[in-house]
């Protein structure tokens, strides 16, 4: 790389974000009836760790067969390992029905939007 393309990636990364987050990538091991028994604990589970600031995000992940039991959450976390025990206690991992893979992601660039409504108290995120 030429001495100038590092300058100008210089230029325009300096004023990035560059917050690390940590996400782990689910990928689903059973059947669509095991997944489903075990849903109530795991949504439990994952709104306890809503509740504790560590959910950025997280949902399930479709592919061109549907809905497979996949999955993707990213987390605010302060290291890889500490990301791994989080999701090694996921239900759905501690049951076999799901295995996982975590990846660090450094987020650069984005945006995010609230609209508030007082009237009714409403919040709209796009």
């Amino acid at each position: 790389m030429t001495s100038r393309a590092e300058a100008r990636i210089a230029q325009l990364t300096q004023g990035m974000l560059r917050k690390k987050l940590y996400v782990v990538l689910s990928k689903g091991a059973a059947s669509p009836d095991r997944i489903r028994d075990v849903l109530p604990l795991h949504l439990e589970y994952m709104l306890d760790l809503e509740r504790q600031g560590l959910v950025f995000a997280s949902g399930p992940l479709a592919s061109e067969e549907g809905m497979r039991g996949d999955g993707m959450t990213i987390l605010r976390t302060t290291s890889a390992e500490e990301t791994r025990r989080i999701a090694a206690a996921d239900p759905f991992v501690a049951q076999g029905l799901r295995t996982f893979e975590v990846r660090e992601w450094t987020v650069m660039e984005g945006s995010l939007a609230l609209k508030v409504n007082f009237s009714d108290q409403s919040v709209e995120v796009s």
